[in-house]
């Protein structure tokens, strides 16, 4: 039994030597500030150089929509090959002319008017790319400095486990404790290295996922950062109807309304007007030849797109409601989760944690004095690792219930005609 834990341990202490100089390597980088993150994902995300394609489109396709119809070129042949007088070219009249269509009912300004809805919805949406960016990194980041808090508790617990051991070695050689004492006091300190083990791989991953979202290595995080805590008060109304969803809809809703007068301009046929020159085969002469053609609305008359666009924009409409009371709940909801564990961070790292720790303290020194039994010690030891592990899970769901609310409240950019 021994050797086995023996063995453990040495194994335990390569490992923790090895992560200890990648851990060192991480420490001799400079602090990365959340604002620096923030700004460097920015400038290398794909997640905002798809909102920039999306611009880019809308506003091509609002060029297009400007553009008028092409004219058409018109040829024809007449009276070739038949018969008797007919036969070959001999009574052949030629046609060779220009064809243009004539928009009417405002077809192209309604064209115009949908693709102007379209690109202020790609311009939101660029909006919501950055935000859903900010938001992104933020939680990323949380969850990377909680992870190396948590390398840093499980450190410390693996110093007091060790220091246990020791004492527990001293008590069992001057006999005043059963052998049993020192084997509880290995069990303890193998179980602290593994903690620390799990938490430094659990922090590497944790500092990945950050890397990879800016594209830059990090090392040290913002720990003042994390450890502030918003003052909690009761909670208040936040604006939601200029938040960039509800604007979402409103765009959605605009773009519909705008395929509405789309639908009702193409009830209205269109002309095509001609211009010809005929050539007569028998006598050589040239005559002009004028036309005009319109459509008649004999099956489709328009009235199913129309019911259809109409349709499509009371859909638009009420979308945009469901978002209002969707934002208005959202908010609310994050806004307690946020005053809630930044009550729950203040208890376990103010008085609570003030508490374990110096009851942990005086049971180490009873311990070593023989006040105090093994028992005692370990139930002390493991009530302020509870709560410094829930200062730090109330602290990682704090910082992520503020970033949440940050984006539920963005405001979108004014638009010239905001005043509705």
């Amino acid at each position: 039994m021994h050797r086995i834990i023996a063995a453990v341990l040495a194994a335990g202490a390569c490992a923790s030597s090895s992560q200890a100089q990648t851990g060192q390597t991480a420490a001799a980088m400079p602090v990365l500030t959340l604002a620096e993150a923030i700004d460097r994902s920015g400038a290398s995300s794909p997640f905002r150089d798809v909102a920039a394609a999306g611009i880019r489109a809308a506003e091509a396709q609002r060029r297009l929509a400007g553009l008028r119809p092409n004219p058409s070129i018109v040829g024809e042949a007449e009276n070739v090959a038949g018969t008797g007088l007919y036969r070959g070219l001999r009574s052949s009249e030629t046609t060779l002319g220009l064809a243009l269509p004539v928009e009417r009912g405002g077809k192209r300004g309604a064209r115009i008017a949908v693709a102007d809805a379209q690109i202020g919805r790609a311009g939101l949406q660029a909006e919501i790319a950055r935000a859903d960016l900010r938001l992104r990194v933020t939680q990323t980041y949380t969850a990377a400095a909680a992870a190396q808090r948590r390398v840093s508790i499980a450190e410390d617990q693996v110093g007091i486990a060790a220091e246990v051991l020791r004492a527990a070695r001293v008590r069992v050689q001057a006999g005043r404790a059963s052998p049993l004492e020192e084997q509880r006091a290995n069990v303890a300190r193998i179980a602290a290295a593994g903690t620390l083990e799990r938490a430094r791989r659990s922090a590497a991953v944790a500092s990945d996922n950050l890397a990879r979202l800016l594209g830059m290595p990090v090392g040290r995080l913002n720990s003042d950062w994390f450890d502030a805590v918003h003052s909690a008060g009761p909670s208040r109304p936040m604006m939601t109807s200029t938040s960039l969803t509800v604007a979402a809809a409103r765009a959605d809703l605009d773009t519909a309304t705008a395929q509405v007068r789309l639908a009702r301009s193409q009830r209205v046929p269109d002309l095509t007007v001609s211009a010809s020159a005929r050539r007569l085969e028998q006598t050589n002469d040239v005559a002009a030849v004028f036309g005009i053609s319109i459509p008649l609305n004999v099956f489709n008359n328009g009235r199913a797109s129309i019911a259809l666009a109409e349709a499509q924009r009371e859909q638009s409409d009420a979308r945009r409601r469901v978002a209002l009371l969707d934002a208005e709940q959202d908010v609310a909801t994050a806004q307690a989760e946020a005053e809630n564990a930044a009550t729950t961070a203040r208890n376990a790292a103010g008085p609570a944690l003030a508490a374990a720790t110096e009851a942990a303290r005086i049971a180490r020194i009873g311990y070593r004095e023989g006040k105090f039994g093994q028992l005692d010690l370990l139930d002390a030891e493991r009530t302020l690792l509870e709560t410094r592990t829930a200062a730090i899970d109330a602290l990682a769901a704090h910082h992520d219930a503020q970033a949440r609310l940050e984006r539920l409240t963005a405001a979108a950019p004014l638009s010239k005609d905001d005043h509705r």
